[in-house]
């Protein structure tokens, strides 16, 4: 669907910050190739197409705002559609049972969640629902972003130096990236349906 190469080309730093905060915390931000974006960017990086410093300064900066965004549209939104009556889908219980999840797995949720492709989107919104401290979402927000946003663009960065010749398959090496992103959905999901089938 996208041209990440040439997006980052004509965009550069602004334009991938950009892409980060929206797929971090706006709702219609889930189909947004953030993984590939991030580590095409730092790979680019290495050839001087784009500075590396503010790359990955601004990235992580946007990813923090970006969850912190989809936190506080889950806080203030949230609880008016999960109590709306007559409501097939929303209920109070359901806004009880996220309250619960996060006050128990948040911390790791939100970390984890970076990493994992439409989950990345719906987590920080989730947590604001469910009411999860703010200072305790911010400092994980914060860790998450440092590990996602700052990690994947110097994997593309030090690539070239650390593997000669990656840049002939840079491709398949996102391609790869992508594959790995989408196993923690896979995981459960074969588990559940293995499950069923016994």
């Amino acid at each position: 669907m996208f041209d990440i190469e040439s997006i980052i080309r004509v965009t550069g730093v602004l334009g991938v910050s950009a892409i980060v905060f929206a797929e971090s915390g706006l709702f219609f931000g889930f189909f947004l190739p953030g993984d590939s974006l991030l580590f095409t960017a730092g790979f680019l990086a290495s050839q001087d197409v784009i500075p590396i410093v503010p790359l990955v300064f601004f990235a992580v900066l946007a990813a923090i705002l970006g969850d912190s965004v989809g936190y506080w549209f889950g806080r203030k939104v949230g609880p008016m559609i999960f109590t709306r009556p007559d409501s097939r889908w929303f209920s109070q219980k359901r806004l009880e049972d996220a309250r619960l999840f996060f006050e128990k797995h948040g911390p790791k949720s939100v970390i984890l969640a970076r990493f994992v492709p439409a989950v990345r989107t719906a987590t920080p919104i989730l947590a604001g629902v469910g009411r999860m401290r703010y200072a305790k979402f911010l400092t994980y927000n914060i860790i998450g972003a440092l590990l996602w946003a700052g990690l994947l663009p110097l994997a593309g960065y030090f690539l070239v130096a650390a593997i000669p010749g990656a840049d002939r398959f840079i491709e398949l090496i996102i391609i790869g990236i992508v594959v790995l992103s989408l196993i923690p959905i896979a995981v459960p999901l074969l588990k559940e349906w293995h499950g069923r089938r016994k």
